[in-house]
């Protein structure tokens, strides 16, 4: 069973992730540490990497081996976490995104690894936000890239997904963290302290919602 609980949100503050249109896919074959393409950054998924945002070079992708199983398998099922509408700015977290069927993906992974799930508690962030037409949006989406590699290299962030803006400019990006403890030190570098000032002058509105993700007994109510 899955339980979304606020901790508490607020207005005019920096984002851990700011969201901002997706860059256009690379299609480089440098794994060490250039671009990845679709092909490549799908390869490693089923090894030790995993894809857990939009980007797919490898700076981006999670280490497996650093999380315990069960972390994992959450990890995994997140992977086809997608929004249910278009109005995912405006409306409430839960109701924007498809958390059935990712729960659903979970429950079949605990089953099929018999692993004995007990009730675990996760961390989400969720940024909505307002940008005005004449923002620049490539240097948004610049600083995104190096706040999510400053949080993937400090450990502990399982998902990073944002949207497109809509047609008054509202959007919404979204972190889910192994702990509440973890986001801390992953949004406390330079590339975040870019992106804070950024908010500051860029965004005409902006708001944080610090929520628990609540995964019962083997998934399941």
């Amino acid at each position: 069973m899955l339980k979304l609980l606020s901790y508490f949100s607020f207005g005019r503050a920096a984002p851990l992730s700011t969201p901002t249109s997706p860059p256009a896919q690379s299609r480089s074959r440098d794994v060490g540490q250039g671009e990845l393409s679709i092909e490549d950054a799908q390869a490693i998924v089923e090894e030790r990497l995993l894809v857990v945002s939009p980007y797919t070079s490898r700076p981006h992708l999670l280490d497996l081996a650093t999380l315990t199983r069960s972390q994992i398998l959450l990890a995994k099922a997140l992977t086809i976490l997608v929004p249910v509408t278009h109005a995912y700015a405006t409306l409430p977290y839960i109701n924007s995104f498809n958390w059935d069927a990712v729960m659903t993906y979970l429950a079949a992974a605990i089953k099929s690894e018999t692993l004995d799930w007990k009730e675990q508690v996760f961390y989400i962030v969720v940024f909505r936000s307002q940008v005005p037409p004449t923002t620049d949006r490539s240097h948004l989406a610049e600083l995104d890239k190096a706040a999510h590699v400053e949080a993937m290299r400090s450990g502990g962030l399982l998902k990073y997904w944002f949207g497109t803006p809509d047609a008054d400019g509202r959007n919404l990006a979204t972190c889910l963290w192994r702990r509440r403890e973890d986001a801390a030190p992953g949004s406390s570098g330079e590339g975040h302290k870019a992106a804070m000032r950024a908010t500051i002058k860029m965004y005409s509105e902006w708001n944080i919602e610090r929520l628990k993700l609540v995964v019962k007994e083997d998934a399941e109510g």
